[in-house]
């Protein structure tokens, strides 16, 4: 066992697994040595999402060895997100990194994210520009995903979806993560405010065990990125969405009423077309749509004050 006095933590490092036990006392390694050149506190948490393989026992085994190293495992295989916020919530560190088990993300870049969050970024992304994995099975969805996610986001990032990353602690205290949602963790701190970077890192080709992406993984993306663009650009303004699609709804239904009234004054029959109980039928919803908006501004309004401490930056006073 490490006999060492511990210090208070400075560093976290947060890593989320499912069957990798292969690669797990590697890892660790690679993390040791890094931060031995650092001289600094740290500490690693492996969080196993409900491994099968014996990733757990791997876990055990380093913590007796090492006390700077933490395990939690969870009951079942329930996700990276759930994995991220389970271990974002047990971490004492100061800066706080979130790195993939399979040996793909490079230890030996740990200095250049702590360079680069020092010149004032809340969280600082790896962009694995030379990417060693399949065409069409990675890196093609995730080009795509990335285009998308840029384009909705308005966040200049290459690769969000890199799991390297490191974050200030203020930045993830608030942060949840449910679903596939640990991808877009970018785009949402830069929609509170928060400020992000990019660096370009090594990746390495994956050693052990087979990538969990799937293409039911990227399926589930696009739902939670409609999400995102949702919370991302209209949660303090509601009715810019409800309203706005309500009142073109309403508008279209409108235009509809009106030329079948001009065929009524005509001397036409309209009252058995469909298209009349269509016109009708647009205006109520672009209504209630409205409504919506209305009852959403409301549940904004006497929830805004608690939120007033969130957005301030510096104070001096």
């Amino acid at each position: 066992m490490v006999s060492c006095e511990r210090v208070e933590a400075k560093l976290s490092f947060i890593i989320p697994l499912f069957n990798e036990k292969e690669s797990i006392a590697e890892l660790y390694q690679g993390i040791v040595n890094a931060m031995q050149k650092l001289k600094s506190g740290y500490e690693i948490i492996f969080v196993d999402d409900g491994s099968t393989d014996g990733s757990f026992n791997i876990i055990k085994s380093l913590r007796q060895k090492d006390t700077f190293v933490k395990g939690l495992r969870l009951r079942r295989n329930f996700g990276k997100s759930v994995a991220l916020n389970k271990g974002f919530r047990l971490a004492e560190g100061d800066i706080l990194f979130t790195m993939d088990a399979d040996l793909q993300d490079d230890p030996g870049e740990i200095p250049r994210f702590i360079n680069k969050i020092s010149e004032g970024f809340d969280l600082v992304s790896g962009w694995k520009q030379s990417r060693k994995d399949p065409f069409l099975s990675k890196n093609l969805p995730s080009k795509l995903f990335n285009f998308m996610v840029r384009w909705g986001s308005g966040v200049k990032l290459h690769d969000f979806n890199c799991g390297f990353k490191a974050y200030k602690r203020h930045a993830i205290e608030k942060l949840y993560l449910y679903g596939e949602m640990h991808r877009f963790i970018p785009a949402l701190l830069h929609a509170q405010g928060y400020k992000v970077a990019e660096i370009p890192i090594r990746h390495h080709v994956r050693q052990y065990g087979k990538s969990k992406f799937g293409l039911n993984r990227f399926s589930h993306g696009t739902f939670d990125f409609l999400t995102v663009l949702f919370l991302t650009r209209f949660l303090k303004r509601p009715m810019h969405f409800f309203g706005g699609i309500g009142t073109l709804v309403s508008f279209s239904g409108l235009l509809i009423c009106l030329y079948l009234t001009c065929l009524w004054f005509s001397g036409e029959m309209i009252g058995h077309r469909p298209l009349l109980t269509l016109g009708v039928l647009l205006i109520l919803i672009g209504m209630q749509m409205v409504t919506t908006g209305f009852v959403a501004e409301m549940m904004n309004y006497s929830n805004r004050s608690h939120d007033l401490d969130d957005i301030v930056d510096e104070w001096l006073g």
